[in-house]
């Protein structure tokens, strides 16, 4: 893939952290479930939705490839395995954060993340930065590092976002999983924790006797499905530099949900976390302006 901007990899991104920020509201809203309830409707949930998707679109035939990938090379099932818990937890934590006032801890994680990403596209897939984006990623490392020296330092759930994902995203291209045939089978791998949870720990009668419960869950599943596939998507699309950089809108949605619907405590201190992030992002997208423009010019040349 060259360097230049996909706009439908922007778009998805984009779109995939506007759904994540939603979808950090609704846990709050589904009191008196705990996040491991949470979690395992949100399974069930996803994986009717995907199901539906998939006849739609008539996207099926993909799974009889996978399948015999996987018959080949058995061990390829671990890696699965291993994917499927790794996006397991991070489902946990963003049902868990805003039940118990660790948003912001949460979403420090997330701003975090991009960075990580960054240095694997760098390192790990040789991509280069233009001056534009080099900029970009200077003012991110500015804002996530005054992020870490006025917290204090990270929380768990802190290092268990930056690290998590990007090692999930990187194990999913490496061993060619990240199709959205893996994810539903990921989420199929999912189902006996899901189907535990429900049964060790009843909710069904609660939840068919709440249409505001009901509704929720069914939205959670719903924006869920829709930001893994979007957020997917633009992980297959945009190089990991550039996916890293425009992850960082995802957490500034986070963070404006913790503190306007959450109501967790904001310090004029977070300015110099945030201030520098928006100009990066700023930056990022005359990058992305003068990368159309020179396409442009070569196409019109050619």
């Amino acid at each position: 893939m060259t360097t230049s901007f996909s706009r439908a990899g922007v778009a998805a991104s984009l779109g995939a952290s506007a759904l994540f920020g939603g979808i950090f509201v609704l846990p709050s809203l589904l009191r008196p479930l705990d996040p491991v309830q949470i979690l395992g409707y949100r399974v069930v949930a996803m994986i009717g939705l995907l199901a539906l998707l998939f006849s739609a679109r008539r996207m099926w035939g993909e799974f009889p490839l996978l399948l015999r990938r996987l018959r080949e090379r058995p061990w390829l099932v671990g890696v699965l395995a291993a994917d499927a818990a790794q996006i397991g937890v991070q489902m946990w934590l963003f049902g868990w954060a805003p039940q118990t006032g660790h948003g912001l801890e949460v979403s420090l994680g997330y701003l975090l993340l991009p960075l990580t990403m960054v240095v694997v596209g760098v390192v790990v897939h040789r991509e280069r930065l233009s001056p534009w984006r080099t900029a970009a990623v200077l003012c991110a490392c500015a804002g996530a590092v005054a992020a870490v020296v006025l917290s204090g330092g990270l929380g768990w759930a802190t290092v268990l976002v930056a690290l998590g994902m990007p090692l999930y995203l990187v194990t999913r291209r490496a061993f060619a999983l990240d199709s959205f045939a893996a994810q539903l089978l990921e989420l199929v791998l999912l189902l006996p924790f899901a189907a535990v949870v429900l049964v060790t720990r009843p909710s069904l009668e609660l939840v068919a006797g709440s249409p505001r419960l009901a509704g929720a869950l069914l939205l959670l599943g719903v924006l869920s499905a829709g930001g893994f596939t979007l957020y997917l998507t633009a992980g297959r699309l945009l190089p990991f530099t550039v996916f890293g950089v425009l992850s960082y809108v995802e957490p500034v949605l986070l963070v404006v949900v913790a503190l306007a619907v959450l109501g967790e405590p904001w310090r004029l201190t977070d300015v110099f976390t945030y201030a520098p992030i928006c100009v990066g992002l700023a930056l990022l997208a005359v990058d992305a302006h003068l990368s159309r423009v020179r396409h442009r010019d070569l196409t019109a040349v050619a």
